[in-house]
């Protein structure tokens, strides 16, 4: 894989990788190719390794054996972090973590598929972060990321995005969607803003007064 340190750090986001679902090489490169600083989470070590991957920290709980002087050997220098909060998961460890480093930004990649518990808690915990990092979750079909007050973004037409809310979300407000939103509410589980699009070639801009929502650009390979 690429070196990761051509641009200057907090110019760019930081990138955690987490031990979900790998991603194609294209898409993990490309977000290496731009990564000023690199977090793998607990178990991918291994996996990250065995890519040849350059990275500047690993956080885990280590609460299984590890030959850490072994891994120090193949990759140096390396920031080695405990993390052993058992009441969070090694993704919000992470953020936390690049949050008192001062990073503004950070991409996740690994964090879906696999078990879906993990896949479902990382994202829908993305929203818990929304004021104090810009966070963007990818895999190969998606982007997502939480609405922060406002958003706005040109997209071709026919782009599909998805609105997700986490629990209930009211006044919400969309143009330039096939199907807009006019200070309506969507509810997790009853109704949400599933594989909308973007109607023509333009911007894209969605608002919403009271609660959490993820705002995901989808495609198919």
């Amino acid at each position: 894989m690429s070196s990761h340190h051509i641009v200057r750090e907090k110019q760019e986001p930081a990138l955690i990788i987490a031990n979900g679902e790998a991603c194609s090489e294209e898409l993990l490169g490309q977000l290496l190719e731009w990564s000023p600083y690199i977090v793998v989470l607990d178990h991918a070590i291994y996996r990250v390794l065995d890519l040849g991957i350059k990275f500047d920290a690993w956080l885990g709980d280590f609460d299984e054996q590890h030959d850490f002087e072994g891994i120090l050997e193949k990759h140096h220098p390396l920031e080695i972090i405990s993390t052993p909060d058992q009441e969070k998961t090694d993704l919000e460890k992470g953020i936390d973590f690049l949050i008192e480093r001062g990073f503004p930004a950070a991409n996740i990649v690994w964090a879906t598929g696999r078990r879906q518990d993990h896949a479902i808690t990382n994202v829908t915990n993305l929203v818990r972060y929304k004021n104090q990092i810009k966070l963007v979750m990818f895999d190969d079909h998606s982007k997502i990321f939480p609405l922060a007050d406002s958003f706005e973004k040109w997209y071709t037409a026919g782009t599909p995005i998805s609105l997700i809310p986490v629990g209930i979300v009211e006044g919400i407000e969309t143009t330039g969607l096939k199907y807009n939103l006019y200070d309506e509410t969507l509810t997790l589980g009853h109704r949400t803003g599933n594989s909308n699009e973007a109607l023509t070639d333009g911007m894209v801009r969605i608002t919403a007064k009271k609660g959490d929502l993820l705002i995901m650009e989808c495609w198919d390979l």
